[in-house]
């Protein structure tokens, strides 16, 4: 009986797998253009920058997430610092990035590495994990990271802070715009794809909110507006 049970479920996997699912973010374009049914009760999102930026900027600010502005590199330096001394932080975990490799170093603090071999526990042990990502989404106020962009599945997991170094270019509409970023990026889709939405939290007690129950309870973005 358990064979005849698993044989029918391979069966109907095999049958489902012959017809090709249709790529819809693909095909009818982002809900932004109105293209997608989901448009009809998601969020409209705005078709200028600078109300993509301030519907990401209310978004990130119910989330609980900070968004801070930084009009050159060395602002992102200034910034970074100004979070290490509030945090004491005693060091942090990162990974090779353009946006990000000169303010980390300029901390002075010791690295953990996460796009070399580390171990766990010092990551862990570690303040802060500093993090690129591959797309920020107005609609939703998320921020998309893969395992290329972030640094790994867990340095935006262990340590208590992330802070995410991006670039206003990286603003999308919506989540369909962010997808298709993955498919017109000229590699093979990551196999870690996430969306960050403000700290990790938990309501399942007393549905009292908890940040940081599950991951970091703080959460910065530095915007590179240039």
């Amino acid at each position: 009986m358990p064979n005849d049970s698993r044989e029918k479920i391979l069966r109907r996997i095999r049958e489902a797998l012959a017809v090709k699912a249709p790529a819809r973010h693909l095909a009818t374009g982002s809900s932004s253009a109105g293209g997608h049914a989901a448009s009809e009760w998601l969020p409209p999102v705005p078709d200028s920058r600078d109300g993509l930026l301030a519907l990401f900027e209310k978004n990130s600010a119910d989330l609980k997430t900070e968004v801070v502005h930084c009009a050159d590199a060395a602002a992102v330096e200034s910034a970074l610092a100004a979070l290490a001394r509030e945090g004491s932080w005693k060091s942090v975990g990162s990974h090779k990035f353009a946006l990000g490799d000169a303010a980390v170093q300029a901390l002075g603090l010791p690295i953990v590495h996460t796009d070399r071999d580390y171990e766990t526990s010092a990551l862990e042990r570690c303040d802060a994990g500093i993090s690129g990502c591959d797309c920020l989404v107005a609609q939703t106020g998320g921020i998309m990271v893969t395992a290329a962009s972030a640094g790994g599945r867990a340095l935006s997991v262990l340590p208590p802070h992330h802070v995410v170094i991006a670039s206003a270019s990286q603003l999308v509409g919506d989540l369909s715009d962010a997808c298709a970023r993955l498919h017109t990026s000229g590699t093979d889709i990551p196999a870690f794809v996430s969306f960050i939405t403000g700290p990790s939290r938990t309501g399942d007690i007393e549905r009292i909110l908890v940040l940081g129950a599950h991951g970091p309870k703080r959460l910065t973005v530095l915007l590179l507006d240039a």
